[in-house]
């Protein structure tokens, strides 16, 4: 049995443990960043600490799903004459080719994802980032970028799961996000992702920040 003591020291911290307000700025976050830099890891961390006040949205595609996929959870499954039909409608916020499948996220999402009083994030690699500032949706935009690139090609060799090929490719397309990541105006946070904790914090400093 707890001492009373004890008790009323741990319904303290209890209580002073809570949950953060929403963020002052409800604009989506699109984070963006070289393959294997952990951007993914850095916004699931947001999403597991704050599992009530972040949503990441949810993309369309023409693939097929794959074992354990479910329809609007890991992606909108359509034929490819319906996403067709939602791009020429300006229905997408930006959508690309890769091999014989489309990919897409659609404004419709969005809104439907914010409305349920969620910040949304958004996982979008740089030609999608392009395309989003060129329409001028109202959002955010994080950057996540390696300590060198170094780090990162030691950081996608370490995964052993890409074939030297396909390692050369994303270490090539880094060069290109990295360059890109430096022009002035695209991105309103760059975040260094030395150490995990330490960038996480940064993101949250800058998700909460006060709208200017």
């Amino acid at each position: 049995m707890r001492s009373p003591t004890t008790t009323t020291l741990l319904r303290a911290l209890h209580t002073a443990v809570k949950m953060p307000a929403l963020p002052p700025q409800r604009k989506p976050i699109v984070i963006s960043g070289p393959s294997g830099v952990g951007k993914g890891t850095l916004y699931n961390l947001l999403f597991e600490r704050n599992p009530d006040t972040f949503v990441l949205s949810v993309s369309h595609t023409t693939r097929g799903p794959r074992p354990g996929e479910q329809d609007g959870e890991h992606y909108h499954f359509v034929t490819k004459d319906a996403f067709l039909a939602l791009k020429e409608q300006g229905g997408f916020v930006e959508s690309a080719q890769f091999g014989d499948n489309l990919y897409g996220t659609s404004k419709q999402t969005i809104e439907e994802q914010g409305a349920k009083g969620k910040i949304v994030v958004l996982d979008i690699e740089m030609e999608g980032v392009k395309q989003i500032k060129a329409t001028g949706f109202p959002a955010r935009y994080v950057f996540i970028a390696p300590p060198s690139e170094e780090v990162l090609e030691k950081r996608l060799r370490g995964r052993g799961t890409d074939k030297e090929e396909s390692i050369l490719k994303r270490l090539a397309q880094a060069k290109l996000e990295l360059e890109f990541a430096k022009t002035p105006g695209v991105h309103d946070k760059i975040i260094v992702n030395n150490d995990l904790e330490e960038a996480y914090k940064e993101l949250v400093d800058f998700v909460y920040a006060p709208e200017a």
